[in-house]
């Protein structure tokens, strides 16, 4: 039987994806086989496993930190929102349908057998199963069916680290309210709590941390200091959403409402003078040297949002100068049309097709069964700008409900070709323009491996006549690596890793 520790957060956002990589980290370097669980997460950033299931990208992180290859049963339920009051509901991997919030609060008792089954199941295959909470485990309106939180705790006999996030202020609030509204047993469950993202000399904090452990009847296992690390976050929510800095290179990502994979462009982020900004509006977009349209859970609603609000215009009118580059949701929106005629992204939605931004000779239309596959390939022949990609070869992913025709022939070619026979994508270029071109591709993580994001951002810099030469060298894969290292080494510094262990061998004595 595998022992396991739980972490919840005083909030969403307070820092527990990267607590839990952290422990799965170390725990994976002392020797453990670890695994991490988290039981309903609801993010637009997911991930397609090996055997073609969808998983959030999350438990992905964790499990890269943890040393071991992703899987559904690290992650039995998905939801990834729809709109402002449904999401997509995916049980093991697979899309079992919309529902309205409401609806899905009175089914979700039903997914319990498969919780217990996907941790049944972890269990065989780890020595220690880290498991991470979602949002706050005293919202009095969900405490009745919890699934996720103390409710799962139960279910499995897990202690508890609670983790507050000091860097939004208030923390000394968010941990003893949080202890406060928790009912006998499930504070009896808190073993350590964790004060996250401190900046400044940790002594000062001394006073609040004994009023903490006196209050609140729970030993502080650490103060983590703010780490600056370039490590996937979970969700929008992701504080890298709101850069605006410009760098020597600057590059925009659309920010569209439901945006989805935006973790398609972390890797550009690691490079030296590279800016990564996210834009909602035509006055934050300005004049960057690359535009990025990137997935989207309901591609027709977020063009039209894009339509509304100024930023189609804008981002054709910059693609006779710069180039523009969309994945998945995004490369969909880039062609003529998008047809819905099965009410994929919304049963209400009229049946004729919503015209689009018409870079590429394109058609889409929106299928009920989702594409979900690993897959690898290589670059095409590139011309223009990005020849130097020409060759080169990816691995990565595509997950899409939509099948794309694409018209090919003078001005338009297939961007790559995968390794099962089709191609994918397209480049378009119009013969005697100055414009650089606009691309298009199914396959999320294209720019991850070798150094495709460096030659990109190479032809960008020769494009504007600036000097950049990267600082960042290897691989992508190769760089994470490093920082889950750097993420464990400053847990093991701040965090009372005796006293996690303690709270870990006493955890399901009795079980």
């Amino acid at each position: 039987m595998a022992k396991v520790i739980m972490v919840q957060g005083t909030m969403s956002n307070a820092g527990k994806s990267l607590i839990v990589a952290g422990l799965c980290r170390i725990f994976a370097q002392d020797g453990y086989r670890v695994a991490p669980f988290k039981s309903q997460n609801m993010a637009l950033n997911s991930y397609i496993t090996e055997d073609g299931l969808e998983m959030g990208r999350a438990q992905v992180m964790q499990a890269e930190a943890a040393g071991v290859k992703p899987s559904v049963l690290m992650n039995p339920i998905l939801l990834k929102p729809t709109n402002d009051v449904g999401s997509q509901v995916i049980v093991k991997g697979e899309v079992l349908g919309n529902m309205r919030a409401r609806d899905y609060f009175a089914y979700k008792k039903k997914l319990v057998p498969t919780i217990c089954e996907a941790f049944s199941e972890l269990e065989k295959q780890a020595d220690i199963i880290v498991m991470e909470g979602a949002g706050s485990p005293a919202e009095i309106n969900l405490k009745s069916d919890d699934i996720v939180n103390m409710g799962l705790a139960k279910l499995v006999d897990a202690p508890v680290l609670l983790v507050g996030d000091i860097d939004r202020g208030g923390v000394f609030a968010q941990l003893l309210g949080t202890l406060i509204l928790l009912e006998e047993d499930e504070k009896a469950r808190v073993k350590g709590l964790i004060i996250n993202k401190f900046r400044g000399d940790k002594t000062i904090l001394d006073p609040g941390v004994e009023m903490l452990e006196e209050r609140g009847g729970v030993k502080v296992a650490g103060v983590v200091p703010y780490m600056h690390l370039s490590i996937e976050d979970e969700d929008s929510l992701s504080g890298q959403l709101d850069n605006h800095d410009v760098g020597v290179i600057d590059l925009a990502v659309i920010r569209f409402p439901r945006i989805s994979n935006f973790t398609d462009f972390n890797v550009f982020e690691r490079l030296e003078g590279v800016s990564v900004r996210y834009v909602s509006s035509v006055q934050e977009l300005g004049q960057p040297d690359m535009i990025f349209l990137p997935g989207s859970k309901n591609t027709m609603g977020d063009l039209r949002w894009m339509r509304q609000n100024g930023l189609e215009a804008a981002v054709k009118k910059l693609a006779a100068h710069i180039p523009v580059w969309g994945i998945c949701g995004g490369y969909q929106m880039l062609g003529r049309t998008i047809s819905d005629p099965h009410g994929v992204e919304n049963e209400n939605s009229l049946r004729e097709p919503l015209r689009g931004m018409e870079l590429i000779d394109t058609d889409t239309t929106l299928m009920p069964e989702k594409m979900r596959t690993q897959t690898r390939g290589k670059f095409e022949n590139v011309t223009g700008i990005f020849s130097t990609l020409s060759g080169l070869e990816f691995s990565g992913y595509e997950i899409h409900m939509g099948k794309t025709t694409v018209s090919t022939g003078e001005h338009q070619t297939p961007l790559v070709q995968l390794a099962d026979g089709r191609t994918d994508g397209v480049q378009r270029m119009e013969k005697g323009s100055e414009a650089p071109g606009v691309y298009g591709s199914y396959v999320h993580g294209i720019f991850d491996d070798g150094d495709i994001a460096v030659r990109i951002v190479q032809a960008l810099a020769d494009k504007k006549r600036v000097s950049w030469k990267p600082e960042a060298g290897g691989d992508y894969h190769a760089f994470k690596e490093q920082q889950y290292d750097k993420l464990a080494q400053g847990l093991r510094e701040h965090l009372d890793m005796e006293y996690v262990y303690s709270i870990l061998q006493e955890s399901r004595i009795s079980s």
